[in-house]
């Protein structure tokens, strides 16, 4: 099975297209004031409006005001959520939309209960605990803590790079692979080569 990759934290249109073009599945656009990749609305609008078809965008949000996420899909045609902080299933489910659960991973961490409670969820996405931090921090957890034949697709996030992807894929077998900083020059601009080698190499 080819595993999936998603670019996430894409905030300039040239990033954009060099994601694309190197065969990205999923661009992430962060709707999180406190992150370096946050855009605003109009910033959002503009970036979807240049996607090709069939690379799906995800929006990720963290403990976000409803009104807030109905505002940013009244302008901005998301295909998937993805909610990074302590939202409930039912605040997940609420805007009608397909979602992904973050689940931040440490010992004694359920993902057999995070399955049955996100029931509807499309995956869970696995980061990286860090106090504090809800994402996007470049960290990995150990792999180890997953737990086999779970009954949802797994995404596979935190700490990823073009070094470690491939052992990363064989190791966990997921559904998907997520990235952010691992193919950055700096906080929100990405690097092309890096892009193309991650793409390149999870897909091997």
């Amino acid at each position: 099975m080819a595993v999936r990759v998603k670019i996430c934290g894409i905030t300039r249109s040239e990033d954009l297209h060099a994601a694309c073009a190197a065969g990205a599945d999923a661009l992430g656009f962060v709707f999180y004031a406190k992150s370096p990749r946050c855009l605003v609305i109009e910033q959002a609008a503009e970036l979807l409006a240049q996607l090709p078809p069939f690379v799906q965008s995800v929006g990720l949000f963290v403990d976000a005001e409803p009104a807030f996420v109905e505002a940013v899909l009244k302008s901005v045609p998301l295909d998937l959520l993805q909610f990074h902080g302590n939202e409930t299933p039912d605040q997940c489910k609420s805007f009608g939309r397909p979602y992904l659960k973050a689940v931040r991973m440490k010992v004694g961490t359920d993902l057999v209960e995070y399955c049955a409670d996100f029931h509807d969820a499309r995956a869970l996405l696995l980061d990286a605990y860090v106090p504090g931090v809800p994402g996007g921090t470049g960290e990995r957890f150990d792999w180890d803590l997953i737990q086999s034949d779970l009954p949802k697709p797994i995404v596979l996030s935190g700490g990823l790079n073009p070094d470690n992807v491939a052992l990363a894929v064989q190791k966990v077998r997921p559904w998907a692979v997520d990235v952010s900083s691992g193919v950055e020059t700096s906080p929100g601009q990405k690097n092309p080569a890096k892009v193309a080698a991650f793409i390149e190499r999870a897909k091997r």
